[in-house]
């Protein structure tokens, strides 16, 4: 299963870069991978291959996105569109579902998810309620810098 990961997000990588290594990386679609999982008891930080499961984001320049999670050998992709938010003076991404899913973390039962983008990682905001603490990193792709 993690050989089909892997094909995946080589496609992806394929069909979203280009030969031109000058370009700025605002023109790539971006990959966000899950590098941290955090629990509500004290020291249960877990990282790489010793998550719970594996994960990652695709945003693309049109709005729309990605999400693919594997977890005991189960690949399951979602996607959906994405916006840029401003709350509180905290800086978000939010994601709208297409349909349901049990990959959709979030505090309610609805179709979106609210990541904060801090410190240049994404910050899961379902442990608010209890939830996985999850951080995801930027892969650097293509000509990016």
């Amino acid at each position: 299963m993690k050989k089909i990961v892997f094909i995946l997000l080589c496609s992806i990588l394929l069909l979203s870069c280009s030969n031109n290594d000058e370009t700025e990386s605002e023109e790539y679609s971006q990959i966000w991978q899950l590098t941290k999982m955090t629990g509500s008891v004290p020291n249960s930080e877990t990282t790489g291959g010793n998550m719970e499961w594996q994960e990652f984001y695709v945003l693309n320049l049109d709005g729309t996105f990605l999400k693919s999670r594997e977890r005991n050998n189960v690949l399951i992709n979602i996607s959906g569109t994405y916006t840029y938010e401003n709350i509180s003076e905290e800086k978000f991404i939010m994601s709208n579902y297409q349909s349901e899913s049990a990959i959709i973390e979030n505090c309610t039962s609805e179709l979106e998810e609210y990541l904060i983008i801090r410190n240049n990682k994404f910050i899961g905001t379902s442990s608010a309620c209890d939830g996985t603490g999850l951080e995801y990193e930027r892969l650097k792709i293509c000509g990016t810098k």
